[in-house]
């Protein structure tokens, strides 16, 4: 993974040549064989640089998606099947394939989603997940379904242990991870007790108890099958196909004998050596001295796709059975340098059973930190030799190798040497191995029977598949009366390398460990050899100072209790550490009982889910390559803020398959250059000015995407350097803004802040969020050789304006152009404006060319480009009385819209109209601008500003709460708004529910009574806390602008009764195309089988809003609707004729015959809307989707981890088209609100060549949540039983996607609660009644990381690890 300190890659010769020097004296193959998908595959003709997933994709098998191209996301999970050198068994490997060389699959047999199922016939695994609605996008699947299927192969009776660790190296933006979880549940046998999601077991229900278990009552895991005297425990569920693991794929007994020889293939750039002996392997490296010797590739392949590092030489080491064995000696265990880390940790556990407990510590330290080590992916192909020789300063194994004074054997071709851990690593980066030295083999001493004690510890981000902030394993050896004889705290994270704490360890020894001045003067040592300064690389100074501190702390009271030391002098509960339990969730299956129709109101799986569990769907990239195409890649600009002095492009077009460039000269004019409505000052390609680290400057062209890449890197740019601004702050300080000012004034403020009891100040500021849809931008232009017609296929939300601006570039009329989207792999906002910027740049280059271009932006290139959601600040000031009643808001709103206005104003402004929450404030005066910096221009982003807008007020509530020493769960309480009364923009809120489901959620929740435990518990815990929280939601529905609230259908009836349904709406896995479909079966009457919907295209529904607002199914929906009732008209008369048993073939024959159009076209405008600012009058929203939502949390306060103990969540969602399809929008976009509040961190490099760059580019720095991050108790529901008196939508349903995501900020608010209780328990709180600047109020900032957490405590500890910086010292880090 990527480490947390930048590194710049050296400059290097874009093509190299092979070493010439003395011939090997091995015979080499240059033949691959090997099995893919039950089927043999000889393979002679070999490019070395390209990996497994790109030789797949290339032959047709584009089930296996590319999601971020460094192993971090699981999407291009395959299984590859191998005879296991190490236990000598076959082992199934879920691994990335996006990282696999080719050399490492010959003798395996590779196994792809295409070729476990098909739609007809789906393998048990993805039928599974696609009934239980496990599929939303559909991109990140296929890499899910197979790390379930690699599961089930090497464990057909897995617990539920092993089903939540299956997925920790997969990634999904859309589901919320509940229900897939739920459907690879179904695999799991019970354990000893029953159900584990059962209430009795503190489960949130089994299925029995939610409603959908099989007929005849009890759990369906009781029902047992019996098998002989076995009882089978695993179960299937009622209508799905059982599981047999006697059908699977075969073993193919031929690669049961497989040869393997030694291999050799490649070409003038590159050349691949597979030794199949540890002889051969030393006789290359003697030979090439400075050969990539590749284990798992899981470090070398982002070496050389991110810092565009190369290796002529590559030699594969995986298949050297000698390296991957292991033995256990009498006082260590002996390891190869090969073994996989999946087959250590099986060691660890095979020792610890030999050893024992206490022999084995060393064992269980290195099984603890590989149990969290990257994913399973990535544990199944990498190795302790890759992990040691890649030196990274963040290793989590490295410490524990070396505070167990282990020794590595490294070989040559001319003898053996032992190098001691101590004196292995040299510094960044580099290592005592000799360079033509392999490390062939570890010797890990285990610990002694008594007086000897070894734990590991590691803090990251994110606790599945994270790199480590600070990494720890400790040593301690003491003597029989408690004297230090030996130790080691060895440390990762605090230096360029791993490193031991030589003026603690020195302090230590001869030390009577069970003193207190022993743990003091440690502490003082450790101080001393970790003083960190403030601006120090890979940032953090504090956080990083206190972990160190905090680990050994813990460590120390852990021997005291194992010593059996007094209660004095022991802190037993700074021992243990936060884990969780199995998750459960938890649905209302009945919430729309009382409304369901035919189809209307059914829980249908989303339609195209059988065929995304299969990878059988198509998204853009999988569009088969058509015959002279050509493959781009963007010039990206990287200053944040420059002069372009000069381009030249003549290094790129030297290289052999650059075919073009194109830049702003080849625009038809210079406003053709101009794009983004309604001030057209964003630029296609950077003039004479860059504004933005990333910034296209150009586009070369090229015959693979590979060569086009290494042509962009080519290009020679010269800048000026100019100073940027980066963050909200430094934008108000040098007042620089957009031309934009808004205002919404209500009351009279200033004359209630005069009468007013109290008033109150404070700024709340909340960072951005990147989208991170698991498909990147990606198009493929097709021009055609008359009147210049274009075919653009597009992952984007908004054909319409792709449409527009590929029309202006080319110089065309927009009949011309045709835009095409099937589906994409999520947007979230992300694909609404900036997908246009892909898109026209690539038709310009078709244009051009007059060739097919295709682009499928990187992870990287995405995160660069993109945009992201805004981060904001607001400075309130509040006024109210004594009795909790809010009299007046003052509020200043500024968000940072990057370089371009792409859509901030429309941002700012819906953020200021929910600036209010769910509160009544009779005086308000809000105003918004907005910043402008020289970071990538943020955008569209689910929620739209009112996540942020509602983040602000409740920050303002909960700071105020604190300041009048009233629970805010009573604040909120007083100041909830009633039915009928009006919002500061004069709006009336009618069918207005949340003060009902406050209430309910509250009963629901047992908020009461678990608030009177989480005090009692905190009252009890000196370094854990809970929290809790309750927070509601309301969001308004409708475009802000007016004139996108209109939507268009057309729907056509064929003889055989079949419909064809188009409509303006893109399917980006939010169930649209599902729910229409469902809307059009309805109104005509027919199964919803009989209906399509093949894609979006702008020649069937022309001049399309966007897919965007939560709007779309009002809008489509009611224009879908439009077109059915008219066709209904129309064949009404046949239907009375033919009678109510007649089919839709059998009306639609009679009504052709009468010559009757069986084609209508739709519309729908949303009445009644019409805001005009300035004036503060009309109506805003069409109606307020609802929610409210109570979440329970628990933090470690020595470290900063947290988890979330349960969460309820309740929404008003109308009466619910689909309530499986709304209940996975609402588990979705809560866990994205959950990443955005409480983990998603986008960070800036200050210093630098690469100053100004977006550092978090990837998951490996970047980190949204994962299937471990979910509540462990998660509990959704709709509000049911009431009226909906003035929603007048189709079904009366209510918009979805949007408004839950703020639900995920009650985890954060919880957290908050919590580390109020942390900060008590030392006397640091709020002063009551008074605006003190100075005092204990807890001033929390969003997103609450871990190191934010530890950072609000105020422990001895942390007090004592705070770094300040000095005179004009900054952070390594920028946090826009």
């Amino acid at each position: 993974m990527a480490p947390p300190i930048a590194i710049t890659p050296p400059e290097l010769d874009s093509t190299p040549t092979l070493p010439v020097g003395p011939k090997l004296t091995t015979s080499f193959d240059d033949t691959l064989r090997f099995y893919l998908n039950g089927t043999r595959v000889v393979l002679d003709d070999i490019d070395p640089e390209i990996t497994l997933l790109e030789y797949l994709r290339g032959i047709g098998l584009t089930g296996t998606k590319l999601g971020c191209g460094e192993g971090g996301c699981g999407a291009c999970t395959v299984v590859v099947s191998q005879y296991n050198p190490t236990d000598k068994k076959i082992y199934h490997a879920s691994v990335n394939a996006c990282l696999a060389p080719l050399a490492a699959i010959d003798g395996k047999h590779v196994i792809t989603v295409e070729g476990i199922g098909n739609v007809k016939k789906p393998h048990p695994a993805q039928e599974r997940v696609a009934k239980g609605n496990g599929s939303q996008c559909g991109f990140c699947t296929p890499g899910i379904v197979m790390s379930l299927y690699a599961l089930l192969r090497n464990n057909d009776k897995p617990t539920e242990h092993d089903v939540e660790e299956a997925f920790d190296g997969n990634l999904c933006r859309c589901t919320g991870y509940r229900p897939i979880l739920d459907a690879a549940h179904t695999f799991s046998v019970r354990n000893s007790s029953g159900c584990g999601k059962s209430t009795a077991n503190g489960g949130g229900g089994c299925c029995m108890e939610n409603g959908n278990g099989p007929n005849g009552g009890g759990c369906c895991k009781d029902k047992k099958e019996v098998d002989g005297d076995q009882a089978i425990k695993r179960f299937t569920p009622p209508g799905f196909i059982e599981y047999k693991p006697d059908t699977e794929l075969i073993f193919p007994p031929a690669l049961k004998k497989h040869d393997f020889k030694p291999l050799a293939f490649g070409n003038k750039r590159k050349t691949w050596y597979r030794p199949v002996t540890l002889e051969q392997l030393l006789e290359i490296k003697s030979v090439y001295p400075d050969a990539k010797i590749i284990g798992g590739s899981t470090e070398t392949q982002i070496e050389i796709k991110f810092k565009a590092l190369q290796y002529p030489i590559s030699v594969f080491v995986g298949d050297i059975a000698e390296l991957r064995q292991y033995s256990f000696d009498g006082d260590h265990l002996e390891i190869g340098g090969n073994v996989t880390l999946t087959d250590l940790e099986n060691i660890c556990l095979e020792g610890i059973k030999r050893f024992g407990e206490t022999r084995g510590q060393v064992l269980n330290a290195m099984h603890k930190q590989l149990k969290y080590f990257a994913g399973r992916q990535i544990r199944n192909v990498g190795t302790p030799a890759g992990n040691l020789v890649t030196a990274s300063p963040i290793s989590d194994l490295n410490p524990v190798l070396m505070a167990s004074d282990a020794v590595l054997v490294a070989k040559t071709a001319s003898g053996e040497t032992k190098i001691p851990m101590a004196e292995f690593f040299k510094g960044y980066r580099k290592t005592a191995l000799p360079s033509d030295g392999v490390l062939a083999t570890i010797r890990v001493p285990l610990t002694q029977e008594k007086n000897e004690w070894f734990r590991a510890y590691k803090q990251a981000k994110r606790k599945d598949d994270d790199i480590a902030i600070v990494t720890a394993a400790f040593r301690l050896r003491l003597s029989d009366d408690g004297v230090v004889e030996a130790c080691n705290l060895v440390y990762g994270g605090m230096a360029p390398m791993t490193v031991a704490a030589k003026k603690a360890n020195a302090f230590l020894a001869g030390n009577k460990f069970a003193e207190l001045e022993t743990l003091e003067g440690a502490m003082n040592a450790l101080e001393q050899d970790f003083d960190l300064s403030f601006g120090v690389p890979g940032g953090m100074a504090s956080y990083r100072k206190s972990l160190a501190l905090s680990f050994f702390y813990r460590f120390y009271h852990e021997v005291m209790l194992s010593l059996g030391s007094g209660e004095k002098t022991v802190d037993e509960q700074a021992v243990q550490e936060l884990e969780r339990e199995i998750s459960t969730g938890k649905e209302d299956k009945e919430a729309a009982a009382a409304y369901m129709q035919e189809t209307l109101g059914k829980s249908n799986p989303h339609v195209a889910a059988l065929k995304q569990v299969t990878g059988e769907a198509q998204y853009t990239d999988d569009i088969p390559p058509l015959k002279n195409e050509l493959y781009a890649c963007l010039v990206l600009s990287t200053k944040a803020h420059a002069k372009l002095k000069s381009v030249d492009y003549s290094p790129a077009l030297d290289i052999p398959g650059v075919v073009d460039y194109v830049d702003r000269n080849d625009m038809p004019n210079p406003q053709a250059n101009r794009w983004g409505a309604p001030h057209f000052e964003e630029m296609f390609f950077a003039e004479d000015m860059i504004y933005t680290a990333g910034q296209p400057i150009g586009l070369i062209l090229a015959t693979s995407a590979a060569r086009a890449a290494e042509g962009a890197r080519a290009v020679k740019i010269e800048y000026e350097e100019l100073p940027a601004i980066y963050t909200i702050e430094e934008a108000i300080e040098k007042e620089s803004f957009f031309n934009f000012f808004r205002e919404i004034k209500k009351g009279d403020p200033e004359e209630a802040f005069k009468n007013a009891d109290y008033t109150f100040t404070g700024i709340a500021r909340m960072g951005g969020q990147e989208h991170f849809y698991l498909e990147t931008n990606a198009a493929l232009v097709i021009p055609k050789p008359e009147d210049g017609e274009m075919e653009i296929f597009s992952s984007t939300q908004n054909p319409n304006e792709a449409q527009v601006y590929a029309a202006q570039v080319c110089g065309v009329q927009a009949n011309k152009i045709v835009v095409k989207v099937k589906r994409m792999g999520g947007g979230f906002g992300g694909k609404e404006t900036r997908s246009v910027q892909l898109s026209t740049i690539l038709a310009l280059a078709a244009q051009k060319t007059r060739r097919p271009v295709r682009c499928m932006l990187t992870r990287e290139e995405d995160m660069l480009i993109s945009g992201q959601r805004h981060p904001f600040l607001g400075r309130w000031k509040v006024g109210v009385n004594k009795d909790g009643k809010i009299q007046a808001l003052d509020l200043d709103i500024f968000n940072n819209a990057g370089w371009s206005w792409d859509l901030s104003a429309a941002v700012c402004e819906r953020a200021m109209t929910h600036s209010d929450g769910c509160y009544l404030i009779p005086n308000i005066h809000v105003r918004g601008r907005i910043c402008k910096t020289n970071t990538m221009s943020n955008t569209a982003f689910r929620g739209f500003g009112g996540p942020q807008g509602m983040f602000i007020a409740e920050s303002y509530m909960e700071e105020v709460a604190d300041r009048l020493g009233m629970p805010v769960e009573k604040f909120r309480e007083i100041n909830f708004y009633k039915p009928e009364e009006q919002t500061h923009f004069n709006q009336p809120l009618t069918d207005w529910h949340v003060p009902l489901m406050y209430s309910q959620v509250m009963k629901e929740a047992q908020y009461d009574e678990r608030r009177a435990e989480i005090t009692k518990f905190n009252k009890e815990h000196k370094w854990r806390k809970r929290g809790l929280s309750i927070i509601p939601t309301k969001f308004g529905i409708s475009f802000t602008a007016l004139w996108f609230n209109q939507a268009g259908a057309l729907v056509h009836i064929y003889h055989d009764g079949s419909v064809l349904v188009a409509h303006g709406g893109t399917e980006m896995g939010q169930g649209l195309h599902t729910k229409m479909t469902m809307i059009a079966a309805q109104a005509l009457n027919i199964p919803m089988e009989d209906v399509f919907i093949s894609e979006t295209a702008t020649n069937t529904v022309a001049n399309a809003s966007a897919t965007a607002a939560s709007a779309s199914s009002d809008l489509n929906g009611y224009a879908i609707y439009n077109a059915c009732q008219q066709l209904n008209e129309r064949l009404q008369p046949y239907r009375e004729k033919l009678g109510p048993k007649a089919t839709m073939k059998e009306i639609a024959h009679a009504a052709y015959f009468d010559r009757v159009n069986l084609s209508a076209q739709g519309f729908y405008k949303t009445p009644e809307i019409g805001y005009v600012w300035g004036e503060n009058k009309g109506k805003m929203f069409f109606y307020f989707t609802q929610g409210v939502t109570a979440a329970e949390c628990e933090i470690d306060t020595l470290t900063g981890s947290w988890t979330c103990l349960r969460a309820d969540i309740k929404m008003d969602v109308g009466r619910s088209i689909n309530p499986a399809i709304d209940y996975g929008q609402i588990q979705g976009a809560f866990v994205q609100g959950l990443g955005l509040f409480t983990m998603e961190e986008s960070l800036w490099l200050r210093n630098g060549p690469m100053a100004g760059s977006l550092f978090t580019r990837g998951p490996g720095a970047y980190k949204l949540p994962g299937f471990r991050d979910i509540p462990q108790d998660f509990r959704v529901s709709l509000l049911k039983d009431v009226e909906w008196k003035d929603l007048r939508t189709i079904q009366r349903s209510r918009g979805v996607g949007e408004p839950p995501l703020f639900m995920g900020s009650a985890v954060f608010f919880a957290i908050r609660d919590a580390l109020k209780a942390a900060r008590k328990q030392y006397g640091v709180e709020a002063t009551l009644e008074a605006d003190d600047k100075t005092d204990g109020l807890l001033r929390l900032e969003s997103p609450a990381t871990p190191e934010r957490i530890r950072l609000a405590c105020v422990d001895p500890i942390m007090e004592r690890s705070r770094v300040k910086p000095k005179e004009g010292e900054k952070s390594f880090f920028i946090a826009i």
